[in-house]
C-alpha cells in the first residue's frame, strides 16, 4: 500500500482495518440483517440494509439503517486515528461500508426533506472521497 503525503499539510488518509467476514457473508448471499446481527459494527451490513429499504420505498427505514452504519463507521474511523476530517479513500475496500452508509444517509435525508443534513452528508462524502461521491452517485 502506498502512503501519500499531503503537500498542503492536511491529515493523512484514514484506512479502516479489514474485517473480511461480514463482506464475505454478504458477497455469498447472507441476508444483510443476519450479517448486521452477527457483526453489528459492520457499516457495510447497515449500508446494504439501507440500500434495500430505499429500493423498496421504505425511506424512513433506510434513513435509520444508514444512520446506524454511519455512526458505526465514525466509531471505527476514530479508533483508526481519524480526527474529524481528511481523506477516507474509496480505493481502500474496508472504507467502503462507511462511505456507502454516508451516501445512503444523504440520499434518505434528501428524500425525507432534511435538506441541511443532506447537504452536510453529501459534502462530507465529497470531502472524504471524490471517488466515492462519483461512484455512488
Amino acid at each position: 500500500m502506498a502512503i501519500h503525503k499531503d503537500l498542503l499539510g492536511g491529515p493523512p488518509p484514514t484506512h479502516l482495518p479489514d474485517d473480511p467476514e461480514p463482506r464475505e457473508l454478504l458477497a455469498n448471499g447472507t441476508a444483510p440483517a443476519d450479517v448486521a446481527a452477527k457483526y453489528p459494527t459492520s457499516s457495510l451490513a447497515w449500508a446494504q440494509l439501507a440500500d434495500e429499504a430505499y429500493e423498496r420505498g421504505s425511506v424512513v427505514e433506510s434513513y435509520a439503517y444508514a444512520r446506524t452504519g454511519y455512526h458505526r463507521g465514525l466509531d471505527s474511523l476514530r479508533r483508526s486515528g481519524w480526527k474529524g476530517h481528511g481523506p477516507v479513500p474509496w480505493e481502500h475496500e474496508p472504507n467502503r461500508g462507511f462511505l456507502r452508509a454516508l451516501h445512503a444517509l444523504a440520499r434518505a435525508a434528501q428524500a425525507i426533506g432534511e435538506q441541511e443534513e443532506y447537504e452536510r452528508c453529501a459534502g462530507f462524502l465529497r470531502d472524504s472521497s471524490e471517488t466515492a461521491a462519483k461512484t455512488l452517485g
